[in-house]
Order: C-alpha cells, then structure tokens, then sequence
C-alpha cells in the first residue's frame, strides 16, 4: 500500500523524546521520525550509516574532534564506526533518521534511551 506522511502531523503525534517511530520502509531501511531533547549518549554503530534530516529546531552533532549544527532542511550522515552525540539546541528538535531497520538508537552502548522495539506510526 503506498501513502504519504505529514511530516508535521506525524510529529504531533510523538509526544516524548530519544523513542524514534518507525515512519516507512525502504528494502532494508526504515524512515524514523524522533523527537530530540537535550543531549543523547556517546555511542556508534559498528556497520550502520545513518542520516540525520532535521526537520524543526536545530542539532548539534557531537564528533571527538568537532561539533557540526545542522538546521532545519539540513541533513549529516554519520558513517558506521564513528562516535557521534546528537544533542537538541535551543529546545526541541525534530529530525527524520534514514537507516537500516536493524540499527539500534544507541549503537553500541545500552541506556535507558536505548529502545529495542521501535513503534510504528499508522
């Protein structure tokens, strides 16, 4: 069945922070919207890409060697191995993940942001 997403009603919808919700499938990688609140946990994905869209707010994210910000209707990719820390400037921030459905939010650390079972918005 093919649909379209309301970014802005999606995100409506979420009413919490770091629980990412599975938006759409693409082969083997899935669309995740997440709100974001203050600063998330070092962590890394061993064989995972990801890419980060924000959609509303602003980002920084977190390198060892630097920090980048990215704005709305900016996107990072953070390649597999590289240490990273998202974290909300300003309040709230809105961002759409594109990676594969097997990455875990919290890489190679567990948290209790750590979600091993995503929901999926309908």
């Amino acid at each position: 069945m093919t649909t379209k997403v309301n970014l802005a009603e999606a995100f409506a919808t979420i009413h919490d922070h770091w629980n990412p919700r599975v938006a759409g499938d693409i082969n083997d990688f899935q669309v995740k919207l997440v709100k974001l609140a203050g600063q998330f946990d070092w962590h890394h994905h061993d064989s995972e890409d990801e890419l980060f869209l924000v959609v509303a707010g602003r980002m920084k994210m977190a390198f060892r060697d630097r920090d980048v910000i990215i704005e709305p209707g900016e996107f990072i990719i953070v390649p597999h191995g590289t240490e990273h820390c998202p974290e909300a400037l300003d309040g709230e921030c809105h961002v759409l993940l594109l990676e594969p459905g097997s990455t875990r939010n919290t890489g190679n650390v567990e948290t209790e942001k750590t979600r091993k079972t995503l929901e999926r918005l309908d």
